[in-house]
């Protein structure tokens, strides 16, 4: 009798270590999945914050004034404008 009672109580012991063992670890586990969370949140607000940013840097009024006073460009007219006629070329088979 003593002897199954001394089986019984390491057995109940192994039993209990190992719960206690396997609730740190989800704990562990649910902290750690919290910190990711939050993290992917973080990242998800930042692609957000960097998509309405791309759209602002890709406007074209903003494109328009940048060209405009940061590199002096300024729109075609037709009195600036060079055209090239085809018609001038010489053929392909003259002159060989």
């Amino acid at each position: 009798m003593g002897r199954v009672a001394l089986i019984l109580g390491v057995l109940l012991m192994f039993t209990a270590m190992s719960l206690v063992t396997a609730r740190y670890q989800s704990r562990h586990l649910f902290i750690q999945n919290e910190q990711l969370r939050s993290q992917a949140n973080e990242l998800d607000i930042e692609w957000r914050h960097l998509q309405v940013d791309r759209a602002e840097y890709s406007r074209n009024a903003r494109v328009d004034r940048i060209a405009r006073e940061q590199l002096g460009m300024v729109p075609i007219t037709p009195k600036r404008t060079l055209y090239i006629r085809d018609d001038l070329a010489p053929a392909s088979g003259e002159g060989r």
